[in-house]
Parts: structure tokens; sequence; C-alpha cells
């Protein structure tokens, strides 16, 4: 005999309870318990307080009018207690109010059910697909979430997105930047599709955060000294190092904004390129030896690594030598940072793997309305998943960075060590 009951379902047990429907009266009687618990707590917290007749100034006054509420198993219907709170504030002169912490005034669905409808916007769901889907996961009475109330929630995102661009960033430091521009499709009024230029960073705590998402022509280099200096003025100081692919739009606005940061050429990019220059029967070859540059341990074996690809490659395909010529101080950077930190900031995979995300939305609307559109899309898809976002490896390496320790090869270097290399370089 088996030892694992199966429930039946709804078609099975019609007219009978569900589990769904015990969720939901289970969330019901806890609501309801809470917001009562919460009255009397603030009924009783007043309970002295009297007027000129010895009555009391804060006391109950029934129930408002019954109401849907969506939670996580459903909606329920409940009334809420309601408070006859008479004080007055003496230095505004207005009646208090009470204010429920558990369910706001007008409040009609749970905050982690109001997350669910960007969610699955921003995530491929279609408008016209949000009745049956919410039906069939809420219930047919789902409270408050329908098509229109992405309209609403789109206002709502463009409201959060320009604040986003003009909050200060001087409260903390960054060690490390990720830049890169990423092409998403807009559907009406324009003839090229919008370069959207993302710039993500790395606090001295080792967490990450996102910095800007802004529209730049075919990633410029006016578009991005724009974006850069834009973020100095709100606060952003110098970042140590800076990761990005081979467009030299960025580059040379960093050379203008921030020159004393230094250059990462991102790998992936660079290993893309470079097999693009090379015929496919060698391109594995080519890629395996690219991957032992990158890897290697030292700086002095990964120019060894270098100088193996040359001899093998540079003869008969010179134009792929000489794009991992042209970079090869920039791809070899990451050896004065510390080697927990290799992975990540040797490619801009940061924001390539979150952008995955908004592609996917973009694909299914076959496009953005507009660019501004698909500019505030791409932001509110980032800022969700940031919260996701890890810190960095040796995340207490990250102010060592920042306050300038010298590494060497990924390895920290005591003031003793460094003293005696700075001997022998001059020597």
């Amino acid at each position: 005999m088996s030892d694992v009951t199966t429930l039946p379902s709804a078609t099975e047990r019609e007219g009978e309870t569900t589990l769904d429907d015990l969720a939901r009266e289970g969330a019901r009687r806890m609501i309801a318990t809470a917001l009562e618990a919460e009255v009397g707590e603030y009924v009783e917290r007043h309970v002295e307080e009297l007027d000129e007749d010895g009555h009391r100034l804060v006391r109950r006054n029934g129930r408002g009018k019954e109401r849907g509420l969506t939670v996580g198993s459903g909606t329920i219907r409940l009334k809420a207690p309601r408070v006859d709170d008479r004080r007055v504030d003496p230095e505004t002169d207005e009646r208090r109010r009470f204010a429920s912490k558990i369910l706001p005034r007008y409040a009609r669905r749970s905050p982690k059910v109001s997350e669910l409808l960007p969610a699955l916007y921003l995530h491929g769901l279609s408008t016209g697909d949000f009745a049956p889907a919410l039906e069939e996961l809420l219930g047919e009475d789902a409270a408050g979430l329908s098509p229109s109330s992405i309209s609403r929630l789109t206002k709502e995102w463009e409201a959060d997105y320009e604040a986003f661009c003009s909050r200060r960033l001087d409260f903390a430091r960054y060690a490390y930047l990720w830049v890169d521009g990423i092409h998403l499709k807009v559907r009406l009024g324009e003839d090229d599709d919008l370069c959207c230029l993302v710039v993500m960073g790395v606090r001295e705590d080792g967490s990450k955060a996102l910095l800007a998402v802004t529209d730049g022509y075919r990633e410029s280099t006016e578009s991005w000294a724009e974006a850069m200096r834009d973020l100095k003025r709100r606060g952003l100081t110098c970042p140590k190092l800076v990761t990005g692919d081979g467009a030299l739009g960025i580059w040379a606005a960093l050379r203008d904004v921030y020159p004393e940061a230094r250059r990462q050429a991102c790998w992936v990019h660079e290993i893309a390129n470079v097999l693009d220059a090379l015929p496919k029967r060698v391109q594995p070859r080519a890629k395996r030896a690219l991957h032992e540059i990158m890897e290697a341990e030292t700086r002095a074996e990964a120019k060894r690594a270098m100088a193996a690809f040359e001899a093998e490659f540079a003869t008969k395909w010179p134009k792929a030598h000489a794009k991992l010529e042209r970079d090869r101080e920039a791809l070899l950077a990451f050896y004065d940072f510390p080697a927990e930190h290799w992975r990540h900031i040797r490619t801009t995979n940061p924001i390539e793997s979150t952008f995955s995300g908004v592609r996917l939305r973009t694909r299914v609307q076959k496009g953005a309305g507009s660019p501004r559109a698909a500019l505030v899309m791409a932001f509110k898809l980032l800022d969700s998943l940031s919260e996701r976002w890890r810190r960095v490896n040796g995340q207490e390496l990250v102010a060592d960075v920042l306050d300038g320790v010298t590494f060497k090869d990924g390895i920290k270097l005591e003031k003793a060590n460094y003293d005696r290399e700075d001997e022998r370089v001059a020597a």
C-alpha cells in the first residue's frame, strides 16, 4: 500500500473544500486576527486620553466595508476593524488617523503579489495573457489584478527611473565598473534601434549596484562621455578599474572624465573578435590558446602564452593577431588586482547575463513601442534583478583596492615587499 496520499482535484471533489480553499480561509483568519490585535493594541495604548466629558478620545468604531484582498494563496474577503480617533495634532491642528501597518488603506493586494505583475510582464507575459494566467494562479476574483494595471505600473516605473537618474552617488566608493552598450529593438518611429548604455559598479563592501541606464548613439564617445560626466556630477569618484568591450567610445570618454581609471578589456568580447578573423577550421585550436592566456596564473605566464599564440597564428592570420596585440595591456590589467576578483573583472558578464532577461522581454513584445519605453523597461528589469546580485568573492579585499594596496599576480604585497619590488624595478 502506498504511503503517499494524493489529494483529489477540484473536479473530482466538486462541492467539497479544496486545499486552496483551506489556504485562503487560513490566510483570512490570520489576517483578521492580526488586524483585531493591531486595533486593540492601538486603542489600549491611548485608553487614558479623555475629552472634557471624560469620554475616550480613541475607541473602536465597528468595521469597514467588505473588500477583496489578493494574497499569495488567492483572493480573500474581509472587513477591517475601524478606529474612531478624535485626538487633534497640536502642530497641524488636524485630526489624527489610525493607519494599519498590516493592511494599508485602499490596499487590494499584498506587496508580494504586486511584485508579480512587473515580474510577469518584464519576463515575457503579454498583457493579453494576464487575465487567464492570474485567474489560474489566484482565482477568478483576483482583486486589482488585470492587464489595465500594467498601464498604471508603467507610469510608476517612469517615476522610478527619473528618481534613479537623479540620485546622489557620493555615499559610497566604487572600486570597479562594468560598462557595456546593449542594443534593443524599437517598433515605432525610429530608423535605428536603441543603444542602451549600462554601468554597474562594485561598492567598498563588495556589493554590486546599478549606476546608469541611459541611451546613447551607437556607443559613441560623446554618448559615453555624457553618461560618465553625469555620474561624476552626481558624486561618483574615480574607479580603480573599468571593464568594457573593445568599443573605442567608452575608452576615449574615460580618458576625458576619469583619466586615472585603469582599463580592462572584456575577454569574452576579445575572444569573439579574434575568432571572427580566423577560418572556422582553426577556431577551436585558437580558442583553447586564448583561454590559456586568460587563465594563466601570472602575468609572465600569460605573456608566454601570447607569444605562443603569435608563433602559431600571426604569420597566416595577421588580422587575428593584430586584434589581440592591440589590446594586450588592457587584457592583462586584472593581474594587478586580487585573484579573488579575477572571475568578476575579466569580463562584462555581470551586465551581459542580466540583460538576457531584457532581450527576452523585447523579443516577446517585438520591440518596445518607443526608445523611452525600452529604456524604462530595461531599467525596471535590471533594478528588480539587482536584489539577487551576490557580492564579489573576496569582498574584504575591495577596501584594499580602493586604498591603493599593491597586488602582483593577484597576491597582496605587504609594504616591505613592494618597497623591494620598487627598488628592483628602479635598478
